[in-house]
C-alpha cells in the first residue's frame, strides 16, 4: 500500500469520487473481502463488489488474495493508498493567472501544484528519502515586509548558488511565505 495515490486522470477521479466508494476505500484500509465490507456498512456483498470493481478499475484498489468460501472463490481486497490526491490539472487552468512573477500568489499556485505532483511521485515506501519540511510563522511589520522578503530572497540565493553545480543528489527547495490570515477573519 502506497502512502499517497496521485490521481491524475479523470476517470478515476470519478469512480472514487463517490459517498459509497469513499465509505468502502475506508474500509479496505486492511485487506477484507466484499462480504467482510458489506456488513460493516451494512450492504450487500453484490453491492460493494460493484463499488470494489469500479475501484479496482482505476486502480484505487488491488486484489491481494483469494480464498475458497463454501465452494466459491471470493477475493480480498486492499486500497492502493492510505491517502489519495486529487490533481489541480484535473480540471486544468480556468483563464489566465494575471500575473506570473515569483511574488505573486499566482507563482505560488503553480509552485504548489507541482511540489504536489513531484512528492506523489516518490517512492514513499523508501524509508531512506532525504527530506525535510519546516513549517512556523514569522511576524514582520508593514514596514519590514519588503527588508524580510529581500533578505529571504538573498538567503536562498546563496544557497543555490552554493549547491546549484551539476554533481551530486539533485533535490528540489520550494519556499512559500504567504499572508496567514486572521483565524476569525476565515470563521465570518
Amino acid at each position: 500500500m502506497r502512502d499517497v495515490v496521485y490521481l491524475d486522470q479523470i476517470e478515476q477521479a470519478e469512480a472514487l469520487l463517490k459517498p459509497q466508494r469513499i465509505e468502502v476505500l475506508r474500509q479496505l484500509a486492511e485487506p477484507r473481502s466484499c462480504t467482510e465490507v458489506a456488513v460493516e456498512l451494512d450492504q450487500t456483498p453484490q453491492r460493494v463488489y460493484y463499488h470494489v470493481k469500479r475501484l479496482a478499475e482505476a486502480s484505487l484498489v488491488r486484489q491481494v488474495a483469494e480464498r475458497r468460501v463454501r465452494g466459491i472463490n471470493e477475493g480480498i481486497y486492499q486500497a492502493a493508498g492510505r491517502s489519495y490526491w486529487l490533481s489541480p490539472r484535473l480540471v486544468g487552468r480556468i483563464g489566465l493567472r494575471q500575473t506570473r512573477d515569483r511574488v505573486s500568489l499566482g507563482y505560488l499556485l503553480d509552485l504548489m501544484e507541482d511540489v504536489q505532483a513531484d512528492i506523489a511521485a516518490l517512492d514513499l515506501t523508501r524509508p531512506d528519502l532525504p527530506s525535510i519540511g519546516m513549517s512556523g510563522d514569522i511576524r514582520v511589520r508593514p514596514e519590514q515586509r519588503t527588508a524580510f522578503l529581500d533578505e529571504l530572497q538573498r538567503t536562498l540565493q546563496d544557497l543555490f548558488t552554493r549547491y546549484g553545480g551539476s554533481e551530486g543528489d539533485a533535490f528540489r527547495l520550494a519556499v512559500a511565505c504567504y499572508p496567514k490570515g486572521d483565524p476569525d477573519d476565515r470563521a465570518a
